[in-house]
């Protein structure tokens, strides 16, 4: 132990003797510098669920405009808060190519928004969602663009001693959790100018839990038929006319990662099966949670290693997709939720907990798991911001 925290602290040095041209002061000016600082000391706003409901229910201009002028105000603050973290990271990770791209995309968002002048009428507020488009658009591969700089530095290190830096970890949930936050106050914003039915922005107020898992259903098995040539069946029990209010999106991301999860362990457990038990997916109604059970006979995870499934980078795929990406030298396109990124289970539980749920793996080594999805009905939790 004391070797392997001596060959960090060796590694920290070295690093810590490169740094210099890539520091924030040497590359913007000291005025955006010390804003970005100012409003990294600020106290964020975090919002609930229903408020998000009650609020853009009826997106007249004084409601798109009072949105406006909370995000103008608002996204600095976030946007700040992760550039100053990102700026000081240990162990070096602050210096990886790839998260020092996601630091300087923040920094210009952040100055596009401090720069933009205050909201009055609704020509401001169309401007204003333009701008918002524009940085919705640059944010959207930030998950894997981390994710390569974090593998870099689990490279470096080696797996085992990477797995004994908690703080990476506790960054990356912090993290993680804060953009969920600011895609669902930036994308909320957007989705009300165009309302579809049953929608209030990106949430639908008539969400079924049914049709959303069958859907994702299709997509995780489409994806295991185009792997592995067969897929195990999936059965779905639950109420199909029972509905919520949520975001499909997110429900559809947890359910897809769960359920993908299974088939792949089913799949290699029985390979040689012409019949593979079926994964169930059981959803039940509470008074306070929806509780989504996805069940699998697939062999179970040991339970020295049901710790490591919530930290990020650890994957039992057998391909990497990550490590394939960083020896071919380039970026990252696709959505962190294929098999190989080791991302998908932390991220769909950040994405259960943002509006008060949560998610729980129950695992029988040499039988299967269970992985228990809550969905909070109330709707009345505050945004957990980091």
């Amino acid at each position: 132990m004391a070797a392997a925290s001596s060959g960090l602290m060796v590694r920290a040095a070295q690093t810590v003797r490169k740094m210099s041209s890539n520091r924030l002061a040497d590359t913007v000016p000291r005025n955006v510098l010390d804003d970005i600082y100012r409003c990294s000391f600020k106290r964020q706003t975090g919002v609930s669920l229903k408020y998000i409901i009650d609020f853009g229910q009826y997106p007249i201009e004084r409601q798109m405009i009072v949105s406006a002028r909370f995000l103008h105000k608002e996204l600095p603050v976030r946007l700040a808060h992760r550039v100053a973290e990102l700026e000081n990271l240990p162990h070096g990770l602050s210096e990886k190519k790839r998260v020092l791209k996601v630091r300087d995309m923040y920094v210009e968002s952040f100055k596009e928004l401090r720069e933009f002048p205050a909201i009055h009428d609704m020509v401001d507020e169309v401007k204003f969602t333009t701008l918002l488009s524009k940085i919705y658009e640059r944010h959207a591969n930030v998950v894997p663009l981390l994710a390569l700089g974090v593998a870099e530095l689990k490279k470096d290190f080696g797996t085992t001693a990477f797995r004994d830096l908690p703080e990476i970890h506790q960054f990356l949930d912090g993290f993680y959790m804060s953009r969920i936050g600011i895609r669902m106050l930036v994308g909320q914003h957007i989705a009300l100018k165009t309302q579809a039915e049953d929608y209030i922005g990106l949430i639908n107020i008539k969400v079924r839990p049914c049709v959303v898992a069958q859907h994702a259903i299709d997509d995780a098995r489409e994806m295991c038929l185009r792997l592995y040539g067969s897929a195990p069946e999936v059965k779905v029990y639950g109420d199909n006319d029972f509905s919520m209010a949520y975001v499909p999106g997110h429900l559809h991301q947890m359910l897809f990662e769960l359920v993908k999860n299974s088939l792949r362990a089913v799949q290699d457990r029985f390979e040689d099966d012409p019949d593979p038990p079926p994964i169930r997916v059981i959803i039940a109604q509470g008074g306070e949670d929806v509780t989504i059970k996805v069940s699998d006979e697939g062999g179970g995870i040991p339970r020295s290693g049901l710790p490591r499934i919530w930290t990020y980078m650890y994957s039992t795929a057998k391909i990497s997709i990550l490590d394939a990406q960083l020896a071919d030298g380039c970026e990252l396109n696709t959505p962190a939720v294929l098999a190989g990124y080791g991302y998908g289970l932390p991220l769909s539980r950040l994405y259960a907990r943002y509006f008060g749920g949560d998610l729980q793996i129950i695992s029988m080594e040499g039988y299967g798991t269970d992985a228990y999805l809550h969905i909070s009905r109330l709707g009345n939790v505050q945004e957990p911001l980091p």
